[in-house]
């Protein structure tokens, strides 16, 4: 009888600690959301120009050298998803460099929030109002802000910790 009780007591401590681990995640969370994030963009923010979107492309008459070395960095360290300008992908015609580097720079763009300084790639790029979209190549980038995380996702760790704590509250019960 005393090590089932015991173990009872085991099991409301671990319980104890899931329900305090979650709350903490939920007070971290407010804390975050009610801290001001600063921007390197004016406080006005050149995000968008008043009378709708903006583009990233790449600017005609750049050396073509550090045009191909900022679509090699948004390609890779910038993690851009450059399949759709790979050859057979929707907007690899016209095979050309800036306008291969100008989908690259405009998806890094819009998943940075649309900020000037997500638009620059070492001066290789300029902002534009014309939607640089053309037959089935679609710039638009659908879910902008890549730290845009579901909030399950953010959670999930507790979500183990409460099954852990519902299998042993199994075993011990199904005894």
């Amino acid at each position: 009888m005393g090590n089932k009780i015991w173990t009872f007591q085991v099991l409301l401590l671990v319980i104890h600690c899931c329900m305090i681990y979650a709350l903490e995640a939920m007070m971290q969370e407010k804390v975050e959301s009610t801290i001001p994030v600063s921007t390197m963009s004016p406080p006005e923010g050149n995000t968008t120009f008043l009378d709708g979107s903006t583009w990233c492309v790449a600017r005609a008459g750049v050396s073509q050298a550090d045009l191909q070395n900022a679509l090699d960095w948004v390609c890779g360290l910038g993690k851009a998803d450059c399949r759709p300008i790979q050859s057979g992908g929707p907007c690899y015609e016209p095979d050309t460099l800036l306008s291969h580097a100008s989908y690259a720079f405009n998806y890094y763009y819009q998943q940075n929030g649309n900020s000037d300084i997500a638009c620059n790639f070492g001066g290789t790029a300029t902002l534009t109002k014309n939607s640089p979209s053309y037959g089935k190549c679609d710039y638009s980038v659908s879910g902008s802000l890549r730290s845009s995380a579901s909030p399950v996702s953010k959670y999930k760790p507790s979500f183990i910790l409460w099954g852990f704590c519902g299998m042993l509250m199994l075993l011990y019960f199904g005894r």
